[in-house]
């Protein structure tokens, strides 16, 4: 059951990535709208906190087991660190990491899109 849900975050990770190639205002219009309640940064510690764990415990069912593990940890402290930074300095970092897709338009969409691909399709072939 617990790979079950990490193949499937890796399969939701891939069609985010594709999702933002093909129309990025989709998942940025979304963020942009949220950047300033109070739900998406728990579901940012959230996501993160259950994803580290699940990776840290199933790590040796993967292919991958030590990069797995490490990732696993990543997103736990990654985690910890949206906690401590708080509710201002999340929202600053969100509208700011928002500013480069105005910018920088696709470019920026096809960078994150193949960061959340990459990590998607990892995810789904370290598992299956």
């Amino acid at each position: 059951m617990m790979t079950v849900l990490i193949i499937l975050f890796g399969a939701l990770s891939l069609l985010a990535g594709i999702v933002i190639v093909i129309k990025p205002d989709v998942i940025f219009g979304v963020l942009r709208n949220h950047v300033d309640k109070l739900e998406l940064h728990i579901l940012a510690i959230v996501v993160r906190l259950i994803l580290g764990v699940l990776l840290i415990v199933q790590s040796n069912a993967s292919k991958f087991p030590l990069i797995i593990e490490i990732i696993g940890w990543l997103a736990i402290v990654a985690a910890l660190c949206l906690t401590v930074m708080g509710r201002r300095n999340f929202k600053r970092l969100m509208s700011w990491a928002l500013s480069f897709v105005k910018r920088f338009g696709r470019v920026g969409g096809v960078i994150a899109a193949t960061l959340y691909s990459t990590i998607g399709a990892f995810l789904i072939y370290a598992f299956v």
